[in-house]
């Protein structure tokens, strides 16, 4: 059994003398272990660093067994992650997510394409805050928990959206949301792609896909708490306001 794909790298640790265990997130594999012989040598160990692009040839006799991967680097960005705390903060929520939240062996090519230009924007800490929101709100949607936000779930109206409802995922406005205003969640403009999206808005649209990563998708894994990475990144992000 083999094949040959390209992907981001998501974890590595040491296995035994020389060899590492990798985590690949591949476009047509998805999620995807293996270990790489020499792996924690001083020609190969620099090479496989979190968010590192990687072209990989995995082997195996069974396609159950882990494998062996042969990894060739076509793209780094340790300059990037290391370029400030805001950018690493970043890089390890999303690999930590990936690993968190993707079952093993399975494509998301989607999510896939988007992991890899919010990658390709690492260090740019003007824009990465806003592409990072868009990304988590894709996964949530990719992962079967996405929010409706074109129209009031009371109403109907398209209009004055103020709350997301935490038990539905859709919007409600302002209007509709009445006493229970207190109970919903925030739903600033940013979250519907409107506005000049200010890290205030950015910020409270994180508090919205936190909770639902927190309380639908990590339910759903088997009451795993959410990577502590991701808070790291919310808590970095939220200091710069």
């Amino acid at each position: 059994m083999d094949w040959r794909d390209h992907g981001i790298l998501l974890t590595a640790r040491r296995h035994g003398e020389t060899a590492a265990i990798i985590e690949v997130f591949t476009e047509t594999h998805g999620r995807h272990a293996g270990v790489v012989r020499g792996g924690a040598s001083r020609k190969i160990a620099p090479i496989l660093q979190p968010g590192a692009q990687l072209d990989v040839l995995w082997r195996a006799r069974l396609q159950e067994h882990i494998g062996t991967f042969q990894v060739e680097p076509l793209r780094s960005r340790a300059a990037a992650a290391f370029s400030g705390r805001l950018a690493l903060s970043g890089l390890n929520a999303v690999v930590a997510l990936l690993s968190f939240c993707l079952p093993e062996r399975e494509p998301h090519p989607g999510i896939y394409r988007q992991t890899e230009q919010l990658m390709d924007l690492l260090g740019q800490d003007e824009i990465w805050p806003l592409a990072y929101l868009r990304w988590e709100l894709a996964l949530l949607e990719e992962l079967g928990f996405g929010l409706d936000l074109t129209r009031c779930a009371v109403t109907g109206t398209t209009e004055g959206l103020a709350y997301v409802s935490p038990k539905t995922g859709r919007a409600v406005s302002a209007e509709g949301a009445g006493d229970w205003a207190d109970r919903l969640l925030p739903l600033p403009p940013v979250l519907r792609g409107q506005g000049a999206a200010p890290d205030d808005e950015i910020a409270a649209g994180l508090h919205t896909t936190g909770y639902f990563l927190a309380h639908r998708v990590a339910p759903s894994l088997g009451h795993t708490p959410l990577p502590e990475a991701r808070a790291r990144f919310v808590d970095q992000f939220t200091r710069r306001l």
